[in-house]
């Protein structure tokens, strides 16, 4: 997770979005049965988890910080 710290907010949501997609391709395939790497869709699922924990972490962050002030 360390990677995703160094990003911006704009560039994880532009990763979410992209994994949004890609899972949505898998999908796709394994429906249709051209999908030979069934692990796949586990490590997409993981990663956009990843992306939206640091996000939300960013965010409480910040709203924690309002507060003080």
């Amino acid at each position: 997770m360390s990677d995703y710290a160094h990003k911006t907010e704009e560039e994880l949501h532009k990763l979410v979005t992209g994994n949004h997609a890609k899972l949505q391709a898998f999908r796709f395939a394994m429906a249709g049965s051209k999908q030979k790497n069934v692990k796949e869709g586990k490590k997409l699922r993981k990663e956009t988890a990843r992306l939206l924990t640091e996000l939300h972490k960013r965010n409480t962050e910040s709203r924690n910080s309002n507060i003080g002030k």
